[in-house]
C-alpha cells in the first residue's frame, strides 16, 4: 500500500469515526414537547429544552442563556395558549432570529393543533390566571401527542427537507407504539371513572376528561393563586357532602396545600409526574403515562 492510499484510508476511518452531527437546532420550551421531537428526530435532532418538571413554565425568567439558545434554534416549539406568554415572546424578540418569530415556519405551536378546553367566555384578570385560548395543559390526554406528533412531524420535514423521510418513518414507529400503549392505558384506568378527586391547580383537565375523573375543585381559589387557609377549609367542609377520593398535584407544585387537606380529609395526596421527569420513572412520554397512571390507580386501593 503506497503512502497516497495509506493516507485516504486513514482519512476515511477518521471521517467515519466521527459522531454524526445533529441537522436541526430545536428549541423546545417544555419536557413533553422536547420529549416528543426526539421521538420524531432520533440522532438528525439537537434539542434544548428551555424548562424542566420542577420549574412551573408559567413564570420563567428570559436569561441570556435561553436568548443564547433561541439564537442558534431553526425550530421553537411552544405550547402556545399563553402558557409561555410572561418569557417566550422576550426571548424570542431579543434573539434576532428572523427564522423563529410567530408566523414563521421555525416557530410552532401545538395548541393550534388539538381541541381547547375552558376556553373563557369572558376575559377578566379578577378571575385569576385565565388563558384566553384556553386551559394550556394539552399534552395529559395522549390522543393529543399524536395529533399534534403528526402535525410536527410535517413542519420539521419542511423546514429540514433532506431528513423528512426519516422523519415520517420515525413518527410511524411511534404512532403504531404510541396507538397500542394508549390503549393499554384506557384498560388499565377503567377503575377510575367517575372517581372525584381535587387538585392543587387546573393542570389535569385533559388527564381528567380522557379518564373520566371527575374534578371537585381546585386548591387553588383562582387560577395562579396560591392557597388560602380560607379556601381550603371551604373544600375540606365540602367534603362532608360532595367528597374527594384523592387530591393531586403536579411535580413543580408545593405539597403543603394538598397535604394539608389530605391529612385533614383522610384521604391520599397524589403527586403527578405532570411532565416528561417530573418522576424518575417518567423518563420518557410513554414513561409519563404510564406512571400517571399506576399512582393513580394505586390511590383508589
Amino acid at each position: 500500500m503506497n503512502k497516497i492510499t495509506q493516507y485516504l484510508v486513514i482519512s476515511l476511518l477518521s471521517l467515519l469515526s466521527l459522531p454524526a452531527f445533529a441537522s436541526l437546532n430545536i428549541f423546545a420550551t417544555v419536557p413533553e414537547w422536547g420529549a416528543l421531537a426526539k421521538e420524531i428526530g432520533g440522532d438528525k435532532v439537537s434539542i434544548y429544552t428551555a424548562t424542566s418538571a420542577l420549574q412551573d413554565p408559567h413564570r420563567i425568567e428570559a436569561k441570556p442563556s435561553l436568548l443564547a439558545q433561541a439564537r442558534r434554534a431553526q425550530l421553537i416549539l411552544a405550547t402556545g395558549a399563553e402558557l409561555e406568554i410572561g418569557w417566550l415572546p422576550l426571548v424570542i424578540r431579543d434573539s434576532g432570529n428572523s427564522a423563529i418569530q410567530s408566523g414563521q415556519p421555525g416557530y410552532f405551536e401545538a395548541a393550534s393543533q388539538v381541541a381547547m378546553r375552558e376556553v373563557p367566555q369572558v376575559l377578566d384578570r379578577a378571575n385569576g390566571d385565565v388563558h384566553a385560548g384556553g386551559n394550556p395543559h394539552i399534552h395529559l390526554d395522549p390522543r393529543n401527542i399524536l395529533k399534534i406528533g403528526a402535525a410536527l412531524t410535517t413542519r420539521m420535514g419542511e423546514i429540514d427537507a433532506s431528513n423528512a423521510e426519516i422523519y415520517r418513518a420515525n413518527f410511524k414507529a411511534f404512532a403504531s407504539k404510541w396507538q397500542a400503549a394508549t390503549v393499554r392505558w384506557e384498560t388499565e384506568a377503567i377503575p377510575l371513572r367517575g372517581v372525584p378527586v381535587l387538585v392543587h391547580h387546573s393542570s389535569f383537565v385533559y388527564l381528567s376528561a380522557w379518564l373520566g375523573l371527575k374534578d371537585q375543585g381546585a386548591l387553588e381559589p383562582k387560577p395562579g393563586v396560591e392557597p388560602s387557609s380560607g379556601h381550603l377549609s371551604a373544600l375540606l367542609e365540602r367534603q362532608k357532602t360532595t367528597p374527594a377520593r384523592m387530591v393531586l398535584r403536579a411535580a413543580y407544585q408545593s405539597e403543603g396545600p394538598s397535604q394539608w387537606i389530605a391529612g385533614k380529609a383522610g384521604i391520599p395526596a397524589v403527586l403527578l409526574p405532570f411532565t416528561v421527569g417530573g418522576t424518575q420513572e417518567a423518563g420518557n412520554l410513554f414513561g409519563l403515562f404510564d406512571d400517571t397512571i399506576q399512582r393513580l390507580l394505586k390511590a383508589t386501593r
